[in-house]
């Protein structure tokens, strides 16, 4: 026998309806009405992630919910379902208490559905007959009136294995649309497979608004209905469907007989607590949004937990720092510091060798003339390094490097936005961007060499070199004749040939952490999202890499105070020096008097031994400068290029991650998690 309920408890949907002033209709109540209000807003923000069809069983759900609450609330529709001969239509008469839907031995015997209304404390209940398709003629009304059931609605479908085809039809409609169904089995039937494979099983979920009756049970002897009915129960629990025992919620199993009357008050009894509960519809929807979650769960739920990690970020900021040489050019922006340091600190005699050797376009930059190396004795340094004046000359074009693996960037460094060049400045630049390869003149090359950033200014016109700045390298040689011509040694290599794939690569990998264990609609809105960012990434990081140099190519814009002294300090040697010179001249040609070349000699020895000395104790001194200086210069154009980054990828990448999180969160309140 059924336990019976208690209204508005079970399951947190009994009694959780309220009227509204229509006097008929009624609204979901909190708990539904949360879950249906989640469910919408998941498909309005799923629509462009995932195909209609994955969508329209949620849909569906949706429109018979309003259109349920939109009819009557006083009303419980329940329909009576079963196999041919079960005996259904003679327990609709038995409920009904008067010969309301046809028997007899012709099967099928109900072709049409038939109806019986208990009528309500306020009318609805055609509206209900109406969507269920109901004829007017099959309505009916019981014999006795019963108050117990003041409000139901009884339903007889026709057979569900009716070898009528629009009679099955009508019954898998009608299932969807009825708030509570009788499942009438017999004792010849009550194990078949179609009942359990296509009906029982798959509506395991809605056992709260589902009663299983073993009907004729008087044509079994003895205690042979309690041993079919306790199989009835153990294939109902092989199916899944919960029975409610011990005041549990879940499908009502009973045994009655039709034909005698025997267990049908059980059955009138359960119904009537059933319909007094008003809560029938709720569950039967709250099943329904159930059975929709369970079977969007495969696309709203993550294999494992999902975001992108600070260690994911940083190795995309590091691969993009790669892309555009950032530790090359702060090893070059040291390196300059020390060229700088030194053209201050040297003695004049080297800055005017250096001049001179610029005018005549010797001037080198290579290690030993621009790197820890470039300070020398009093003549100063073998290769006086880049002049202003060769700084200065046809502007610089953009180079790209293969060794560094400089790629194309946007001009962050110098401040402005990735991206934030026209389109004609895009096609120039492009037109200007040409490789170097070959002995020294990659990236790598060109800083292990020591070449300085503001010596890097070749003459680049239309993407074809010009000519090539000569450089000395570490032994002091120079370059063959050849290669300082700029012949056919080294080949013209686009710089972004060897860019694009390190900056592909950090995509594609970033991509990966950020899409793992995401469901497969979702990863794949998190790299298409992706893809689009890295579209024009490249070139974006060359602008960053080139305003970069730029920026410090003049030099450091704040000159250490030292430097000014040092400069004077080696003035007044160099003044020593020349007098001590002169006194000596003047005691050699008997100028002056022949002891005086002692007093010559001590000036000439300080100027030419102090001059040396202090440009090697300013070379120690410069070191440690030139190192936090060329630190800035690679942390700038880091940081740089990390924003372009996060703003193409990874801010595109988050806000799908955070669309998913939306989306999920609205899936847990939809499934009732």
């Amino acid at each position: 026998m059924v336990q019976p309920r208690s209204p508005g408890v079970d399951g947190g949907f009994g009694g959780g309806y309220r009227w509204v002033a229509d006097g008929g209709r009624r609204a979901a109540g909190g708990g539904l009405r949360g879950r249906l209000d989640a469910l919408r807003e998941l498909i309005a923000l799923s629509r462009t992630r995932l195909d209609g069809r994955t969508l329209e069983g949620a849909g569906r759900v949706l429109e018979t919910a309003d259109e349920r609450y939109r009819l009557s609330g006083e009303h419980t529709v329940v329909a009576i379902a079963g196999a041919t001969g079960s005996g259904k239509s003679s327990l609709f008469n038995a409920l009904a208490g008067a010969n309301r839907s046809q028997v007899g031995p012709r099967r099928p015997t109900t072709a049409e559905p038939v109806a019986c209304v208990w009528p309500g404390s306020r009318p609805g209940a055609e509206g209900l007959l109406h969507r269920l398709g109901v004829p007017a003629h099959r309505r009916h009304t019981p014999a006795d009136g019963s108050s117990e059931l003041h409000g139901l609605i009884l339903i007889d479908l026709p057979d569900h294995d009716s070898s009528a085809t629009e009679h099955r039809a009508q019954v898998d409609r009608m299932l969807e649309l009825v708030d509570a169904v009788i499942w009438v089995v017999d004792p010849e039937k009550y194990a078949d497979a179609v009942l359990h494979e296509r009906y029982l099983r798959p509506l395991a979920g809605y056992a709260e608004v589902m009663f299983v009756v073993l009907n004729q049970v008087d044509r079994l002897p003895g205690d042979a209905a309690d041993q079919v009915v306790d199989d009835l129960r153990r294939l109902l629990d092989e199916d899944g469907l919960a029975l409610g025992e011990h005041g549990e919620p879940g499908a009502a199993v009973l045994a009655l007989s039709a034909a005698t009357g025997r267990g049908v008050g059980e059955l009138r009894e359960a119904l009537g607590q059933f319909v007094a509960e008003r809560g029938a519809a709720d569950r039967r929807l709250a099943a329904d949004v159930d059975a929709a979650a369970e079977r969007l769960r495969s696309v709203y739920v993550a294999q494992s937990q999902v975001g992108l990690t600070e260690q994911a970020r940083a190795e995309f900021d590091d691969r993009l720092a790669e892309a555009v040489g950032a530790v090359a050019t702060g090893r070059a922006a040291e390196r300059d510091w020390l060229r700088y340091a030194e053209r201050a600190c040297g003695s004049p005699w080297a800055r005017m060798r250096g001049r001179r050797g610029s005018r005549w376009g010797t001037g080198g930059s290579g290690a030993g003339a621009t790197g820890v190396g470039a300070f020398t004795g009093a003549g100063g340094p073998a290769g006086a390094g880049r002049t202003d004046e060769g700084r200065a000359g046809a502007p610089r074009a953009r180079m790209g490097r293969t060794g560094a693996g400089r790629g194309d960037g946007g001009r962050a460094a110098a401040g402005q936005t990735c991206g934030g060049r026209s389109e004609a400045g895009r096609s120039e630049a492009r037109r200007n961007e040409v490789g170097m390869t070959g002995a020294g003149m990659t990236g790598a090359g060109r800083a292990g060499a020591g070449q300085s950033i503001g010596g890097r200014a070749a003459l680049w016109r239309n993407g074809v070199r010009r000519g090539v700045v000569g450089r000395q390298g570490v032994s002091g040689h120079q370059p063959s004749a050849g290669a300082a011509a700029g012949g056919g040694g080294e080949p013209v290599v686009d710089g972004r040939a060897a860019a694009r794939p390190v900056v592909e690569q950090a995509v594609r990998t970033v991509a990966g952490e950020a899409s793992h264990g995401l469901p497969a609609p979702w990863a794949q809105a998190v790299r298409e999202a992706a893809d689009r960012g890295a579209y024009g990434l490249p070139e974006a990081l060359d602008r960053v890499a080139a305003d970069a140099e730029e920026s410090l190519r003049g030099g450091p814009a704040v000159k250490p105070r030292w430097w000014t002294v040092a400069a004077s300090l080696q003035g007044l040697l160099s003044v020593l020096q020349v007098v001590g010179l002169l006194w000596l001249l003047g005691a050699v040609t008997g100028v002056g008097e022949g002891a005086a070349w002692v007093s010559g000699l001590l000036p000439a020895l300080v100027g030419s031994v102090g001059g040396p000395t202090l440009a090697w104790m300013c070379r120690v001194v410069a070191r440690g400068p030139a190192r936090r200086y060329g630190q800035d210069a690679e942390r700038r154009l880091r940081s740089a290029a990390a924003g372009c980054g996060r703003a193409r990828v990874l801010e595109p990448v988050a806000a799908e991650l955070l669309r998913y999180r939306e989306v999920r969160e609205q899936y847990a309140v939809a499934s009732g998690a």
